[in-house]
């Protein structure tokens, strides 16, 4: 049985599984540039990021109605389940869907129609976060901003995605302030392909949580700062490595990471294109880099207490891995 955790850095759409993306696009009458699952399984080797990035927007067209987000959160939800996730604070990119015609209103539907029945169905309790394209203009993340106020009740924060070099947080520095005024909880990819500075420029603009921010060991006075202030990393190890921001899962800077006191959680970001769930990434960890029990225990507790959740929740759920 899998440890209980948090997964508090997963990408919906990176959870399109090719068996899925088929059946979606036969669905919606749509032609993908694959004739089978393998060959299309075949086209995840990624060289960096923008690789990733052009195959992972690609099949995004195969997602058009309110039951096709719906069946691509359900699906991950089985599987998060059987890996062991008790909560899952869970990202979309409403710009992918948007920017091709697909309303605002058809994707978070689809997706909280799935998450409603999340706890009842696999006793995953869950939150959902709407992230911004950085590679797009502040101005277009401003407008989806105001565009999903009517759905506020249903997103608990914001965060910052796609590709990273050249797209500084403080570019968005108006849309996090708006979003923090609105009341809502403030992420952002930050650390992974771009510099240590940029995970500073997160945290200046307010933000409670670094998604990767594997390259903070470049700057000792950022990991101080990371340390004392208790910000949480939410990890991604498979990814890094199949992203190249890592040559091999034996050099992975996870327990480097930890010896710095840093609150580190482990998480799957985009498990159909990397090649595992998150679960896979912890027993990965453990085979690679030779995790003790103790310390993957560590990472599943740091899963609750980095999450959004109240207190008392975070402490119920944490006595679980605890008496694993």
């Amino acid at each position: 049985m899998p440890l209980p955790k948090a997964e508090l850095h997963l990408h919906i759409e990176g959870t399109l599984e090719p068996e899925l993306a088929f059946t979606l696009a036969h669905r919606n009458n749509i032609t993908l540039p694959y004739t089978t699952v393998d060959e299309l399984r075949a086209a995840y080797e990624f060289t960096d990021l923008q690789s990733f990035l052009n195959l992972y927007y690609a099949l995004t067209d195969v997602l058009r109605t309110e039951a096709d987000f719906t069946d691509l959160t359900r699906a991950y939800l089985t599987r998060a389940a059987a890996q062991g996730v008790r909560h899952a604070e869970i990202f979309f990119d409403p710009q992918a869907h948007t920017a091709r015609g697909i309303p605002l209103d058809t994707v978070i539907g689809g997706i909280t129609a799935a998450l409603d029945t999340a706890q009842a169905d696999h006793g995953i309790s869950t939150h959902l976060i709407m992230c911004f394209l950085r590679d797009r203009p502040a101005a277009e993340a401003m407008d989806t901003l105001n565009a999903a106020r009517p759905h506020l009740d249903r997103i608990i924060g914001v965060g910052l995605d796609s590709a990273e070099v050249g797209h500084p947080p403080n570019d968005f520095a108006q849309v996090f302030a708006a979003a923090r005024d609105l009341g809502l909880r403030l992420v952002a990819h930050a650390g992974e392909e771009g510099p240590p500075d940029y995970i500073r420029q997160a945290l200046d603009l307010g933000v409670e949580r670094i998604d990767h921010g594997i390259r903070c060991l470049e700057d000792p006075d950022l990991v101080a700062r990371l340390a004392a202030e208790r910000t949480p990393l939410t990890v991604c190890p498979m990814s890094n490595v199949r992203l190249r921001a890592v040559d091999t899962m034996a050099d992975h800077p996870l327990p480097a990471l930890m010896d710095a006191g840093l609150l580190v959680t482990v998480n799957s970001d985009d498990p159909a294109y990397f090649g595992g769930y998150v679960d896979d990434n912890y027993r990965a960890l453990a085979h690679h880099l030779h995790l003790t029990p103790e310390q993957l225990r560590t990472l599943a507790r740091n899963s609750f207490e980095a999450s959004f959740l109240p207190a008392d929740r975070i402490k119920e759920l944490t006595a679980l891995v605890d008496a694993h």
